[in-house]
């Protein structure tokens, strides 16, 4: 064999190692990230509070007391600036929950999810027209976060829904001098805090200005034992086993 052929072989095998290296690394690379994920974000979800009580609804009755009886979990969800994003300015144009779903019904009542009330007073009116529709709610970018209006700061801010059993029962009574609003009314209905839990799985999508990013997540309602306690809250702040993808 002659030294050009000699040249040509190793030329075409230096190329084809070559080639394999980069499909490795390809490869790598596309495998590490459907493990990990996006790690670098310009927005990261930073926290996500839970606030589980109960209260009565009044309702009619012949008793002193007449309480449609609701348990309600209020959940806050924080979106912040990653300060180590090291790409172009960002700002959010909307953070979507979607494909909201009960994964794990509770014993006794009915899950229904609400959107913040619209209107100055309470932050919530558990009636249908606060519903949330076809297990989406959307909050707009805006110059600052307003629950009212569905809206977050574009530059960061938070959300807010609420996760209501509402089928728990009427209380009525004429016995009691006075009723506490809070989780120690469903002592009154003997309904335990184990016939309560239940569990949500939904999707978290953050959109800034040229791509959105997506991570499933779940959470565990209500938090702690609210039948003794009354009111009942939970902080989470480490999301590490979260893995959000580009859209």
């Amino acid at each position: 064999m002659d030294k050009e052929k000699k040249k040509q072989i190793i030329k075409l095998c230096v190329a084809v190692l070559v080639f394999a290296i980069i499909i490795i690394l390809v490869a790598a690379v596309m495998i590490r990230y459907q493990v990990e994920g996006d790690k670098n974000m310009p927005f990261n979800l930073s926290k996500i509070i839970i606030i589980s009580t109960a209260e009565g609804n009044e309702t009619k009755g012949d008793k002193k007391w007449n309480f449609n009886v609701l348990q309600n979990n209020d959940v806050y969800i924080y979106i912040d600036k990653n300060e180590e994003y090291w790409g172009e300015e960002k700002i959010i144009k909307s953070v979507r929950l979607e494909n909201i779903n009960i994964s794990k019904t509770p014993t006794k009542g009915e899950i229904k999810v609400y959107m913040p009330n619209s209107v100055e007073g309470r932050l919530f009116d558990y009636s249908d027209e606060y519903l949330v529709q076809e297990g989406k709610l959307e909050y707009k970018g805006a110059t600052e976060s307003n629950t009212r209006t569905l809206e977050i700061g574009s530059n960061g801010g938070s959300l807010l829904l609420s996760f209501s059993n509402t089928g728990l029962g009427t209380y009525s009574s004429d016995e009691d001098k006075e009723i506490t609003h809070d989780g120690t009314l469903l002592k009154k209905l003997k309904v335990s805090n184990e016939e309560i839990q239940f569990d949500v799985n939904f999707d978290l999508v953050i959109t800034v200005d040229n791509c959105s990013y997506r991570t499933n997540m779940s959470l565990q309602m209500p938090c702690g034992d609210i039948t003794e306690e009354g009111t009942c809250s939970t902080e989470q702040t480490d999301f590490s086993d979260l893995v959000f993808k580009r859209e």
